[in-house]
Protein backbone atom coordinates (compact mmCIF):
# COMPACT_ATOMS: atom_id res chain seq x y z
CA UNK A 1 0.00 0.00 0.00
CA UNK A 2 1.21 3.64 -0.91
CA UNK A 3 0.75 6.24 1.60
CA UNK A 4 -2.77 7.41 1.18
CA UNK A 5 -3.77 3.67 1.82
CA UNK A 6 -4.93 3.00 -1.70
CA UNK A 7 -3.49 -0.06 -3.52
CA UNK A 8 -0.66 0.24 -6.08
CA UNK A 9 -1.85 0.04 -10.19
CA UNK A 10 -2.15 -3.43 -11.27
CA UNK A 11 -2.24 -4.20 -14.35
CA UNK A 12 -2.66 -7.57 -13.79
CA UNK A 13 -5.85 -6.77 -11.85
CA UNK A 14 -7.60 -4.27 -14.67
CA UNK A 15 -7.45 -7.36 -17.07
CA UNK A 16 -9.38 -9.41 -14.70
CA UNK A 17 -12.09 -6.33 -14.23
CA UNK A 18 -14.39 -7.98 -16.91
CA UNK A 19 -14.11 -11.04 -15.75
CA UNK A 20 -15.81 -9.79 -12.65
CA UNK A 21 -18.47 -7.90 -14.26
CA UNK A 22 -19.37 -10.99 -16.33
CA UNK A 23 -19.62 -13.06 -13.41
CA UNK A 24 -21.78 -10.30 -11.66
CA UNK A 25 -24.20 -10.77 -15.17
CA UNK A 26 -23.43 -14.15 -14.47
CA UNK A 27 -25.49 -13.98 -11.00
CA UNK A 28 -28.05 -11.44 -12.22
CA UNK A 29 -29.66 -13.66 -15.01
CA UNK A 30 -29.27 -16.78 -12.95
CA UNK A 31 -30.12 -15.72 -9.65
CA UNK A 32 -32.61 -12.39 -10.19
CA UNK A 33 -35.66 -13.93 -11.83
CA UNK A 34 -37.07 -10.09 -12.47
CA UNK A 35 -33.97 -9.85 -15.29
CA UNK A 36 -35.12 -12.88 -17.17
CA UNK A 37 -38.15 -10.94 -17.58
CA UNK A 38 -36.46 -8.51 -18.73
CA UNK A 39 -34.65 -10.44 -21.52
CA UNK A 40 -37.83 -11.90 -22.64
CA UNK A 41 -38.73 -7.88 -23.03
CA UNK A 42 -36.00 -7.09 -24.73
CA UNK A 43 -36.30 -9.84 -27.29
CA UNK A 44 -40.18 -8.85 -27.83
CA UNK A 45 -38.49 -4.83 -28.17
CA UNK A 46 -35.65 -6.19 -30.79
CA UNK A 47 -38.27 -8.27 -32.89
CA UNK A 48 -40.50 -5.55 -32.80
CA UNK A 49 -37.92 -2.90 -34.03
CA UNK A 50 -37.05 -5.18 -37.04
CA UNK A 51 -40.26 -6.18 -38.46
CA UNK A 52 -41.62 -2.64 -37.91
CA UNK A 53 -38.17 -1.66 -39.75
CA UNK A 54 -37.82 1.56 -37.04
CA UNK A 55 -35.04 4.41 -37.39
CA UNK A 56 -31.61 4.93 -35.99
CA UNK A 57 -32.74 7.18 -33.71
CA UNK A 58 -35.06 5.15 -32.51
CA UNK A 59 -32.56 2.37 -32.34
CA UNK A 60 -30.54 4.84 -30.67
CA UNK A 61 -33.06 5.44 -27.81
CA UNK A 62 -34.31 1.84 -27.57
CA UNK A 63 -30.93 0.82 -26.83
CA UNK A 64 -30.16 3.41 -23.86
CA UNK A 65 -33.28 2.32 -22.32
CA UNK A 66 -32.35 -1.18 -22.87
CA UNK A 67 -29.13 -0.30 -21.26
CA UNK A 68 -30.63 1.96 -18.55
CA UNK A 69 -33.09 -0.74 -17.04
CA UNK A 70 -30.66 -3.43 -16.43
CA UNK A 71 -28.18 -1.26 -15.34
CA UNK A 72 -30.80 -0.27 -12.66
CA UNK A 73 -31.79 -4.03 -12.48
CA UNK A 74 -28.31 -4.83 -11.50
CA UNK A 75 -27.94 -1.91 -9.11
CA UNK A 76 -31.05 -2.92 -7.63
CA UNK A 77 -29.88 -6.53 -7.08
CA UNK A 78 -26.48 -5.30 -5.58
CA UNK A 79 -28.61 -3.14 -2.92
CA UNK A 80 -30.99 -6.12 -2.15
CA UNK A 81 -27.82 -8.31 -1.94
CA UNK A 82 -26.53 -5.64 0.80
CA UNK A 83 -29.48 -5.21 2.39
CA UNK A 84 -29.39 -8.69 3.11
CA UNK A 85 -26.52 -9.66 4.33
CA UNK A 86 -26.23 -6.38 6.90
CA UNK A 87 -30.12 -7.19 7.93
CA UNK A 88 -31.42 -10.37 7.29
CA UNK A 89 -33.63 -9.70 9.71
CA UNK A 90 -36.94 -7.77 8.59
CA UNK A 91 -35.76 -3.84 9.50
CA UNK A 92 -38.23 -0.66 8.07
CA UNK A 93 -35.42 1.18 7.31
CA UNK A 94 -33.85 -1.86 4.76
CA UNK A 95 -37.12 -2.00 3.27
CA UNK A 96 -37.56 1.64 2.55
CA UNK A 97 -33.82 0.96 1.17
CA UNK A 98 -34.98 -1.83 -0.98
CA UNK A 99 -38.12 -0.11 -2.27
CA UNK A 100 -36.75 3.11 -3.57
CA UNK A 101 -34.17 0.54 -5.26
CA UNK A 102 -36.82 -1.39 -7.08
CA UNK A 103 -38.80 1.91 -7.64
CA UNK A 104 -35.80 3.18 -9.94
CA UNK A 105 -35.91 0.12 -12.02
CA UNK A 106 -40.03 0.51 -11.78
CA UNK A 107 -39.61 4.49 -13.02
CA UNK A 108 -37.03 3.27 -15.75
CA UNK A 109 -38.94 0.18 -17.22
CA UNK A 110 -42.40 2.51 -17.22
CA UNK A 111 -40.49 5.40 -19.05
CA UNK A 112 -39.31 2.53 -21.28
CA UNK A 113 -42.68 1.21 -21.82
CA UNK A 114 -44.31 5.23 -22.69
CA UNK A 115 -41.17 5.48 -25.25
CA UNK A 116 -41.68 2.17 -27.05
CA UNK A 117 -45.62 2.89 -27.72
CA UNK A 118 -44.58 6.69 -29.01
CA UNK A 119 -42.11 4.34 -31.30
CA UNK A 120 -44.14 1.65 -32.10
CA UNK A 121 -48.09 2.28 -31.75
CA UNK A 122 -48.00 4.66 -34.74
CA UNK A 123 -46.39 1.91 -37.18
CA UNK A 124 -48.77 -0.57 -35.66
CA UNK A 125 -51.67 1.58 -36.51
CA UNK A 126 -50.35 1.97 -39.44
CA UNK A 127 -50.04 -1.43 -40.16
CA UNK A 128 -53.83 -2.26 -38.57
CA UNK A 129 -55.39 0.01 -40.80
CA UNK A 130 -53.54 -0.06 -43.64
Amino acid sequence: MDKKGSEKFSMKKRLKSPLYALNGLKILFTEEHNSRIHVCIVIAVVAAGIFLKISSLEWLVICILIALVFALEIMNSAIENLCDFISPQWHEMIKKVKDLAAAAVFFASFISVVCGAIIFLPRLYLLFTS
